[in-house]
């Protein structure tokens, strides 16, 4: 190695002591677990599924509510149609509680209670027609981003601690996420935002 080299790795920033215990020490950003807290990658697995297992049901509550208020036929028929879907995923995320031998039960879920409330805010800050349907199509993909992005990391843990049939139950609902997102893109792009445009 030639002396250059050596010198560049000896001349190398190195942190200073008191800036690396400063870090080590900062523990205000360290949250204390709760009494109940995951301890298991298969707690935190439950922990998730109770959380979907709220948003999906109150989906359920809210889905004729967005339905009502759009003015494209293709759009309501769209919600109606994810609806009789969405309660399906419901009756298979019990089935999943029962592979794993727990009670199906929901957690809040606060994400999704926040983007259900964006979309009454939606509905609030719209005029029905063209741009109220852009609105609730906005608001009702980020909840299928939300869905997807969940169902996805369900599938990976159920994969991880060998929940291979609840898996496979949880991928048929992450594919049915996935589809529901394309048609609300396509309702989007091929009617209601040419019409909420003009």
């Amino acid at each position: 190695m030639k002396n250059s080299e050596k010198q560049g790795q000896t001349n190398a920033a190195q942190p200073k002591e008191s800036q690396s215990k400063d870090i080590k020490n900062n523990s205000k950003n360290i949250v204390a677990p709760a009494p109940d807290a995951a301890t298991d990658l298969k707690g935190l697995f439950i922990d998730s599924l109770k959380d979907i297992y709220w948003a999906e049901n109150a989906l359920v509550s809210a889905l004729p509510k967005m339905a009502d208020n759009a003015s494209a036929a293709g759009l309501s028929g769209a919600i109606l149609e994810h609806l009789s879907i969405t309660k399906n995923q419901v009756a298979r995320l019990e089935q999943v509680f029962d592979l794993l031998g727990e009670k199906a039960e929901g957690k809040k879920c606060e994400a999704m209670a926040g983007l259900l409330k964006e979309g009454d805010s939606i509905l609030l800050e719209t005029t029905p027609g063209a741009v109220r349907d852009a609105g609730i199509i906005a608001a009702s993909q980020k909840i299928e981003h939300y869905e997807i992005a969940t169902y996805g990391t369900l599938v990976a843990f159920a994969k991880a601690i060998g929940e291979n049939d609840a898996a496979k139950l949880l991928t048929q609902t992450l594919a049915e996420e996935k589809e529901a997102d394309c048609l609300l893109n396509d309702v989007a792009l091929n009617l209601v935002n040419i019409v909420a445009a003009e």
